[in-house]
Parts: structure tokens; C-alpha cells; sequence
């Protein structure tokens, strides 16, 4: 009986010691919670989407808490979610400039073609690996769908192949511009102004072989833009939304009808 008895006993004993030893570190190896940052987190969407420059919600929420952050750059969250964490921290609420996804591409298969049959891996990212991606247009968008699959609302959809987001939905996450392997999706303040849709930086001789609407660098809505807010670089277009008035003259102007003015 002895025999089976101190056996059990001695490793009883060891379960004991062990326990106590495992509560004992747990008391003194705890880390203390961080209530105020706790409070800030469950205020923020929980999207993770890095928008604010931080690793996510809860990197955010500990960068208020310390003062280390400034309140509103939650995307997403918005004016509600800076005027909560506001509210919370006692300042005054500096309000969220709000922004939307474009994708800066008209390249459907109504304006240009594929210059390959694809058969691959149905991702944007893959596809780019092979000879610069699918599209005629090196700098076009494939219509494969990263950006769908990183959007977290809805906002985006795939059409007659390349992407279209919708203002409305879209909470300028920048979750899809980190997606497109093309850096074609870019984030502009939703106000009224010009948006150049279509990022090709060919000669005009080239582009107009591969798409009936890709930007020639013509410059002719450089020079026709009063107070300097677009240029023309690369063969390429781009507006500054901090200058532009959403005048829409550089959009007559385009021949090529690859300029647009948003209004959200």
C-alpha cells in the first residue's frame, strides 16, 4: 500500500508547489491594465486598418492615452468617433478631414484590352509578377480584386474589368490603396474637385495605342487651370485638392476625358 501511496504523494506535492509557484508570478508578473487606453479602444471601429499611421485600434487607442497622438486620425470612425475621444480626454474636438478611395484608372474592356489570357493565381499582386501584369497598360488596373478583398465595407466592386469604389461606402481606410500592387488608388478629401482618373505615364503616341481615354500629357488642363492646382509631369496629370476650386474647367478642357469632378 506504502508503494502506491508516497508515489502519489510526492507528485501531489510537486502539483502543489507548482501551482503556488504559477499563481505567485502570475501576481508579480502581471501586467497592470491600461484602463484609459482600454476606454479610448472601445470607442475607435476596431477596422486595424493602420489609417492613422499606428499598428492598429489598440496601438491608437495607447497613443491617446499618452498623449503621444493627436486626436482625429481615425478614418473610418470619423467625426463621431474624434468627437467621442475628444469628449473622453477633455480637449477640444479637432474634428476628422474626411476622405475617399479613387481609383485613378479608366481602363474597362470598353477603353482598353488584355494582352494576355490570364489563367493564374486571381490576384492582382500575382498577376503583376508575370511580364508587368495582364492589362495592355502597364500602369492599368487587372480587375482581379485585392482591393475588393481589403475592403472592409462594401465599397468596392469589380466591373467590365477594373475596380469601382463607391464614395458613399467608402471610409478612407486606405486598406485598398496598400492593396493595388499598381498604386492606382489613392485617398482625396470628399469635396467637390478634379480627379484625374488614370495613372499611365507614357508618351501620348503610346498611350493612345493601348487606350482610348489614358492621359497624353497633353497639358492643355495645365494651362487651362487658373489657379495652378494641376501639372503635368511624366506624361501624367495630377491634381492638388488643397489648391483646386472645383471650377471643372481642366475637365472640359481634357480631350481625352480622363479628367472628372467628384462630388461626394
Amino acid at each position: 500500500m506504502n508503494e502506491i501511496l508516497f508515489p502519489v504523494l510526492i507528485v501531489a506535492g510537486i502539483g502543489l508547489i507548482a501551482g503556488l509557484g504559477l499563481a505567485i508570478a502570475s501576481i508579480v508578473m502581471a501586467v497592470p491594465k491600461d484602463e484609459k487606453a482600454e476606454a479610448i479602444a472601445e470607442m475607435l471601429p476596431g477596422a486595424n486598418c493602420g489609417a492613422c499611421g499606428y499598428s492598429g485600434c489598440s496601438g491608437y487607442a495607447k497613443a491617446l492615452a499618452h498623449g503621444e497622438a493627436p486626436v482625429g486620425l481615425c478614418a473610418p470612425g470619423g467625426a463621431a468617433v474624434s468627437k467621442a475621444v475628444s469628449g473622453y480626454l477633455g480637449l477640444a474636438d479637432a474634428g476628422v478631414e474626411a476622405k475617399v478611395a479613387v481609383v485613378n484608372c479608366l481602363g474597362s474592356y470598353d477603353n482598353t484590352t488584355d494582352k494576355m489570357e490570364y489563367e493564374g493565381i486571381q490576384s492582382c499582386s500575382a498577376a503583376a509578377q508575370l511580364a508587368g501584369g495582364i492589362s495592355s497598360c502597364r500602369y492599368g488596373c487587372m480587375g482581379l480584386g485585392d482591393c475588393l478583398r481589403a475592403c472592409q465595407y462594401g465599397a468596392i466592386d469589380i466591373c467590365n474589368g477594373m475596380a469601382h469604389i463607391e464614395p458613399s461606402r467608402c471610409k478612407g481606410c486606405s486598406m485598398c490603396v496598400k492593396a493595388c500592387p499598381k498604386g492606382l488608388i489613392t485617398l482625396v478629401p470628399a469635396k467637390k474637385q478634379a480627379v484625374v482618373l488614370c495613372g499611365n505615364c507614357d508618351r501620348g503616341a503610346m498611350t493612345n495605342k493601348i487606350c482610348k481615354v489614358g492621359c497624353i500629357g497633353c497639358m492643355k488642363c495645365q494651362k487651362t487651370c487658373e489657379v495652378g492646382a494641376i501639372k503635368v509631369d511624366h506624361f501624367n496629370a495630377t491634381v492638388d485638392p488643397e489648391k483646386c476650386i472645383g471650377c471643372g474647367k481642366c475637365a472640359e478642357a481634357c480631350p481625352r476625358h480622363c479628367i472628372t469632378m467628384m462630388e461626394v
